[in-house]
């Protein structure tokens, strides 16, 4: 792909396209999966459900895709480590090929035990449930997404299975322990998230940026912290996004990640050596070294949530498909054909690309502003947590991970307000030293110009002089962006945390009360 491509692709995803196209290939893509489902499975008996479910099924991965993806490669793009079609590209990769090759041959269709399927003895009230908690569960994330709220795609499909549930069942078929703990996610996943990104952050800043040789530290302290990520997302990528590939206990995925960060170490840490000659001592120089671990955990996070979350689309489906294709049997769990995670898969990449970017840039730059080692601070966090909660059996959601790691970020730079403070001062007092030291040395080269006899010592002097020129205006330019961004940097948008904590809180309420409402007019048009 030329440069001239690239750059076409990248303004048309910033200028985005008019709202009926985008409702338009969606409809298509919905369309399509209707005939498929009608052509492929027409000889199955009572299979409306069955079509329905994969419409509804094909919306909720266009949602998901919308919403959720973007707590993956928003950090990298609010930090400028990748373009917004870069990361779209990357998402779409990785999102795809998580769903297909790692999602799973059986996904817990109940969601994590929220209500028991044998109080349902009804197979077609099982099926309404679940078609109208997917539903249910769909339209809450598409509105999510229209007010520019990244929310847990996990609560509201667990939500409206709940919900649904109640209706069909009563009260007493909800599983309490299991919504306890999904309640307590609420806390624990955004506070651990970012406690541990303002942790990374704080180390960052206290051994690299605030140091007077901040090449030197970065060049001591960068790879280790590179190691630690590449352990952490090996580590992360055996235990949850491989899972049903790769069998092994943390024990032996940590052993077996401590390769792979040894590998990563060295790697970077001559990667950092050959660079650094070209690179100023400043902040800006420092943040390009983390470029690459920020496209590094982009693919990885991608990979998976594809394995992880394509299950919210298609788990209601597939209990609908086994409910109807083995003449009436609800079990806990369901095998998925391929063409349902197919289904899954593609609908996320396609709501990715048609009404992922507004997310995107939200997590990226309407929260907090952020650079590469913000960026980086808060994968790691959402890598680290995920590992520490799965071992402790805490319940946790990545999107309020993500996020509580943006708001941890941007908490720490208030906290640091001073030093941040004290940082733009130095900034300050180094430009105004470089441009009196360039404005010198320009009053210099006119003089040694204005000689009209000029000796081979005084042409060596003119170009020593037009080379310190371009050195210190290089420096003074950078010096000069640095200040700016840092002036007007900003911290934690509280109109943004407040909507999103709001979104995040009536999630799983709002998903419930839909479905229930979606199961009883389900219910009155068929008893009709």
């Amino acid at each position: 792909m030329d440069i001239k491509t690239i750059s076409t692709l990248e303004k048309a995803t910033e200028q985005t396209l008019p709202s009926f196209a985008k409702f338009s290939l969606s409809l298509l893509f919905i369309l399509a999966v209707f005939l498929w489902t009608y052509t492929s499975h027409g000889t199955i008996p009572d299979n409306s459900f069955l079509i329905i479910g994969a419409i509804f099924g094909a919306y909720m991965a266009l949602n998901i895709g919308a919403n959720d993806v973007s707590n993956n490669v928003g950090p990298a793009v609010g930090a400028k480590a990748l373009t917004l079609t870069g990361a779209i590209i990357i998402a779409a990769i990785f999102e795809s090929a998580g769903a297909i090759i790692a999602g799973g041959d059986v996904v817990n269709t109940i969601k994590s035990g929220i209500i028991d399927p044998a109080a349902i003895t009804d197979v077609n009230s099982f099926i309404w449930a679940m078609t109208a908690g997917l539903l249910a569960g769909a339209v809450w994330l598409n509105f999510a997404t229209s007010i520019g709220a990244p929310v847990s795609t996990t609560h509201a499909i667990v939500g409206g299975v709940m919900g649904a549930g109640i209706a069909a069942a009563g009260i007493s078929i909800l599983n309490w322990g299991s919504l306890g703990t999904i309640v307590s996610s609420w806390v624990i996943s955004p506070l651990l998230g970012g406690i541990i990104a303002a942790s990374f952050l704080y180390f960052i800043k206290k051994k690299i940026v605030y140091k007077e040789d901040m090449l030197g530290q970065a060049k001591k302290f960068v790879p280790y912290l590179i190691a630690i990520m590449t352990w952490a997302f090996s580590t992360y990528l055996m235990l949850k996004g491989l899972k049903q590939l790769v069998h092994v206990s943390f024990i032996g995925a940590s052993i077996i990640s401590l390769g792979f960060a040894f590998i990563a170490y060295y790697i970077s840490k001559r990667h950092i050596e050959k660079t650094l000659p070209s690179l100023l001592n400043d902040r800006a120089s420092v943040n390009k070294l983390f470029t690459p671990a920020l496209i590094f955990a982009a693919a990885l996070l991608s990979f998976a949530h594809g394995a992880n979350d394509v299950s919210n689309a298609i788990g209601p489906l597939a209990a609908i498909n086994d409910a109807i294709v083995n003449a009436g049997e609800i079990g806990a769990s369901a095998s998925i054909p391929f063409w349902i995670m197919l289904v899954g898969a593609i609908g996320i990449v396609i709501g990715l690309i048609l009404y992922g970017p507004r997310l995107i840039k939200t997590v990226g730059n309407e929260i907090t502003e952020l650079d590469q080692m913000r960026g980086f601070a808060i994968a790691m966090a959402t890598a680290i947590t995920v590992i520490v909660a799965s071992q402790l059996g805490l319940p946790v959601s990545s999107t309020h991970i993500t996020i509580g790691g943006v708001f941890g970020v941007g908490f720490l730079r208030e906290a640091l307000d001073m030093t941040e403070k004290n940082y733009v001062q130095d900034i300050r007092e180094k430009f105004k030293k470089h441009k009196k030291e360039l404005d010198k040395l320009k009053s210099e080269l006119v003089r040694l110009e204005l000689i009209k006899d000029k000796s081979k010592a005084i042409y060596i002097k003119i170009v020593d002089t037009f080379k310190k020129i371009d050195e210190i205006e290089d420096i003074v330019k950078q010096e000069k962006k640095d200040f700016k961004e840092a002036k007007g940097a900003k911290y934690v948008k509280r109109d943004a945390v407040k909507k999103i904590v709001a979104a995040w809180v009536i999630t799983v309420p709002a998903s419930a009360l839909l479905a229930a409402g979606i199961f009883y007019m389900i219910k009155g048009i068929v008893a009709v």
